[in-house]
């Protein structure tokens, strides 16, 4: 055994969050890994539970329209993930009997399904022996083992070669939720809560005085991008069966970003064009 596994998921065991896509179905956890990529666990809550509701098997998805589905995803933002998981369901629903793929390399050739994704789907509604590795769980690692305060953008063949010797022969997908959870709750990106951690005498990054990394992260301001431009449409023909550009473009200031934002929307099917410079969302 790893010298941190046993403290770390002892914390865990009394300190996790109830959150219901970990006593759910494997769908239940497919869908909640699809919502939770780049958004925050409170905001994915009441969406999450009114989804499996409506949907509460891949067959279920399967049969409704791409409408609905954006429409139900609501301001979880990123909406292509909605469409990807919309056409996952048809495939699992057809392909695989409406039962979720237990192996890696398959969840993989589903859409909007890559290697941590596919992982994560394995390890928590399978309990399969796979490496997860989410921006918690790295940033504990990198932490604790490496002494740095925040992991490379992306995992390297090194770093991955690394967490493999750590993860437990038996019950993998424990390690895996306790390590995230001491990054969501804990070892945060911002003001971490070090006199909790279960670790803190293991941590390299404490042991060497807290030491700022070098890498550059920035984030980019959310208000005039193209991104909230074409939310913005999209929020509005959620609400609306059909509008007219002229109509669209009374919803932003610059109507060459609106012009832009139709285009890329219609790229990505995420709308539709109708006569008479009409557009929806699609059906």
């Amino acid at each position: 055994m790893n010298p941190l596994e046993k403290p770390i998921v002892h914390w865990f065991k009394k300190n996790q969050r109830d959150l219901p896509w970990r006593t759910t179905s494997p769908w239940g956890v497919m869908v909640s890994e699809f919502m939770l990529q780049q958004t925050p666990v409170n905001r994915v809550l009441p969406v999450w539970v009114e989804w499996l509701n409506r949907w509460p098997t891949p067959a279920d998805l399967a049969k409704a329209t791409p409408a609905q589905v954006i429409t139900a995803w609501g301001r979880l933002g990123y909406p292509r993930r909605a469409l990807r998981l919309h056409t996952a369901a048809q495939i699992i629903a057809e392909d695989f009997n409406n039962e979720v793929p237990a192996d890696e390399l398959t969840l993989q050739l589903l859409p909007g399904i890559g290697q941590y994704t596919a992982a994560a789907i394995a390890a928590f509604a399978y309990q399969k022996r796979t490496l997860v590795m989410d921006v918690n769980i790295r940033r504990v690692l990198t932490r604790v083992i490496d002494g740095d305060e925040f992991p490379k953008p992306a995992p390297t063949t090194k770093e991955r070669a690394a967490r493999l010797t750590l993860l437990p022969e038996s019950d993998a997908h424990v390690w895996a939720a306790a390590t995230m959870e001491l990054g969501a709750l804990i070892c945060t990106s911002k003001n971490p809560i070090c006199e909790l951690c279960p670790v803190i005498s293991q941590c390299r990054w404490r042991h060497n005085g807290y030491p700022k990394t070098d890498l550059l992260r920035t984030t980019q301001d959310w208000h005039g991008t193209d991104r909230k431009c074409r939310g913005i449409i999209v929020q509005a023909l959620r609400e609306n069966k059909s509008l007219t550009e002229s109509s669209i473009k009374k919803l932003w200031p610059d109507a060459s970003q609106i012009e832009k934002a139709l285009m890329t929307l219609l790229q990505d099917q995420l709308i539709q064009s109708m006569s008479r410079s009409r557009y929806r969302l699609p059906q």
